[in-house]
């Protein structure tokens, strides 16, 4: 996967560059350094040898990659990358499917949170111990998960969907109300000390200072509660920079009204009004 997907930038880069074209160097440099390295930390590092034994690894990891490494990997702009290379039928069909609204869903504000909401609470039932404890689950959430996440973040930052200032407001104040509710799972994790995934403690020698059951658990829930808070203050940033560019273009289009198409809109918008 991270071959994968650094070699489709670098085709991308190398055909702009054929063009006689540049692609800056930060936005490359946050794609390879910041998201497939924090994807290959994430993957290969510490959270994911011990995610089959540790709860607050597990819960950690997938959190990880569902918010901080699509962020991190968006920094690049692959989308924008893409359009500039991309032309004709190919580009037509990348816009259909950035305007699709499976797209369009999972790029709306409010979309991001309830995901999380949902998915962390799955940290509260047994479900989660049997896909920690599955190998072929944790590959798919290796894979799934981040994907999910892109989905979430890029249209966002990206600006693939047009909103108008009113929709964004409202966005706004339903992810205020989601910041939270989203600590529930976590709070739930570490305030209960019945294990509430239904593993028992690991059998045989352990490292002294692997912790235990109980512990394990609310670790996880102080680690999942810190990331589900801070994971909704850059949607909230991210929507309020989208809120302030709308808010200007939609204030430049009024001004270039002349005065009679002023008094035109003015009229409609008193007849639409209920009487």
């Amino acid at each position: 996967m991270i071959i994968g997907s650094g070699v489709l930038y670098a085709l991308g880069i190398r055909a702009l560059k054929r063009r006689g074209e540049r692609w800056p160097l930060l936005p490359a440099l946050g794609f390879y350094l910041l998201g497939l390295g924090s994807f290959a930390v994430v993957t290969f590092g510490f959270l994911g040898v011990y995610s089959t034994d540790l709860r607050w690894a597990f819960t950690t990891r997938i959190a990880l990659l569902l918010f901080a490494v699509p962020g991190l990997i968006s920094l690049g702009k692959p989308v924008t990358l893409a359009r500039t290379v991309l032309g004709g039928q190919r580009l037509e069909v990348l816009d259909a499917v950035l305007g699709s609204w499976p797209i369009r869903l999972f790029g709306n504000g409010v979309f991001a949170p309830l995901l999380a909401l949902g998915a962390f609470t799955v940290f509260l039932t047994p479900l989660a111990g049997s896909l920690r404890e599955s190998q072929p689950a944790q590959l798919a959430i290796t894979v799934i998960v981040p994907i999910v996440g892109l989905l979430m973040v890029l249209p966002i930052i990206e600006q693939t969907t047009q909103r108008t200032s009113f929709f964004i407001t409202v966005e706004f104040m339903l992810v205020f109300i989601e910041l939270v509710i989203d600590a529930i799972p976590g709070i739930v994790l570490r305030l209960n000390n019945h294990i509430m995934d239904g593993v028992g403690p690991i059998l045989g020698q352990l490292p002294s200072w692997f912790p235990s059951s109980y512990h394990d658990q609310h670790l996880s829930g102080d680690l999942l509660w810190f990331i589900a808070e801070v994971a909704d203050v850059p949607v909230l940033i991210l929507l309020f920079i989208r809120w302030s560019r709308i808010d200007r273009k939609e204030a430049r289009q009024l001004d270039d009204l002349s005065d009679e198409e002023m008094e035109e809109l003015t009229r409609e918008h008193l007849r639409s009004r209920p009487h």
